[in-house]
């Protein structure tokens, strides 16, 4: 475990107490990191729409974003699972849990995934989503990496929740409607770059992501702009 980044880690998350975040790029974050720290292959965030439907958030890679929109296309696995009871889900071998997710089961190991732990983003009692984390081989998680890893949701849900006012639900529901427009327009211009470039998503994310840090930017006005053809982004997709 390298404490200085997890040090860094729950600083840059809380930073966001008071600062007017980029919600996608804050979740895509959160993901990055427990890939780095927690011994994960693969990190995704699902989070609840104003009609309480579960949306895939983030993902560290375009994999484990395909496997988790299959769960909610199927209602079937692990991360829905954790949402919906509000408590861990840790399966150190998927083989063992055919009959209870087959399709998921099924899928995940066709996406080279064999494990799996999700923990809930919550406050107190309010479950938002959940934080999952996949792996390539089977076998124990480590003791120490689980609460880890629900501190870590718990504080990005603290983060989420932290302009909620007297009508606290509202707030959310607007905020998390707000990062779904963004996510489409992400995944558009990914797709556009990917395209142009003649590269994978993952690469197009990444050099979304790059330009839109290194000229200060949100992503999501980033990725309408380029969409948009709306003004020149020299370096980007040329």
């Amino acid at each position: 475990m390298n404490e200085q980044l997890l040090a860094k880690t729950f600083v840059e998350l809380a930073d966001n107490l008071v600062a007017d975040f980029d919600l996608i790029d804050f979740l895509r974050l959160l993901t990055d990191r427990c890939v780095g720290m927690l011994g994960a292959s693969a990190a995704g965030v699902l989070l609840a729409d104003r009609d309480g439907e579960l949306r895939v958030m983030a993902a560290s890679d375009e994999q484990v974003r395909l496997l988790e929109l299959f769960q909610l296309q199927n209602d079937e696995g692990p991360c829905l699972e954790c949402f919906h009871t509000g408590a861990p889900v840790i399966v150190p071998d998927l083989r063992t849990q055919a009959d209870r997710w087959p399709r998921f089961v099924a899928q995940a190991q066709h996406s080279g995934f064999a494990a799996v732990q999700a923990v809930p983003m919550r406050l107190r009692d309010e479950v938002v989503g959940a934080l999952n984390l996949f792996r390539t081989h089977p076998g124990p998680f480590d003791p120490v990496d689980t609460p880890i890893a629900q501190a870590l949701a718990d504080v990005a849900t603290i983060s989420l929740l932290q302009q909620r006012s007297t009508h606290r639900s509202n707030v959310l529901n607007e905020q998390l409607q707000t990062a779904l427009n963004s996510r489409v327009l992400i995944e558009q211009a990914k797709g556009k770059l990917a395209e142009r470039q003649g590269i994978d998503m993952e690469q197009a994310f990444t050099a979304l992501r790059g330009y839109a840090r290194a000229h200060n930017r949100r992503l999501s006005d980033l990725a309408r702009a380029f969409i948009n053809d709306s003004e020149p982004l020299t370096g980007l997709g040329t």
